[in-house]
């Protein structure tokens, strides 16, 4: 069980990048409400989540705030939020199942970037986020090993709301 709150809580500071999509006339495609979409996601190691996250991207002042509310692994509802640009810096993921747990996000193109989460300050999860041509559904690649060592490979995608 505690290797699924790890890799939840990972997840969570990843969905915090990766969840954003696209409003009109913004300059970033994530920026809005997106809804994770569980038929069409895979998540290694699983189980999936029995409910599906909601995550808001918003611009606060010069930074990005990422907000996810879902559940768990246990079902249980958890609130993270976390505050950053993309200057490839540590940003602390409040809320995180796993303490000291922080995300680093680098841009790569106008619709695509990487998260870096850490734990601890060892690298975890490398979350890769590109956003359609449309604006409306936006994957998030996962990879990396959990804090116990497991291996990850989930797959996310997710809708604009």
């Amino acid at each position: 069980m505690q290797n699924r709150a790890v890799a939840f809580s990972l997840l969570l500071a990843a969905l915090c990048v990766v969840s954003l999509p696209a409003q009109t006339q913004s300059a970033d495609p994530w920026v809005g409400t997106w809804k994770v979409d569980l038929a069409k996601s895979t998540y290694s190691p699983g189980p999936k989540p029995n409910e599906a996250a909601t995550v808001t991207i918003e611009r606060s002042g010069k930074d990005m705030k990422t907000t996810i509310d879902g559940p768990d692994p246990q079902g249980k509802q958890q609130h993270t939020e976390v505050v950053w640009t993309f200057d490839g810096r540590d940003n602390p993921v409040k809320g995180a199942n796993v303490p000291n747990t922080t995300a680093a996000y680098k841009r790569i193109n106008d619709r695509t970037f990487e998260v870096s989460a850490k734990v601890d300050g060892k690298p975890t999860l490398t979350t890769r986020v590109a956003i359609s041509a449309d604006g409306k559904t936006m994957t998030a690649t996962q990879t990396g090993k959990t804090v116990q060592g497991e291996a990850v490979k989930n797959v996310i995608v997710a809708s604009k709301q």
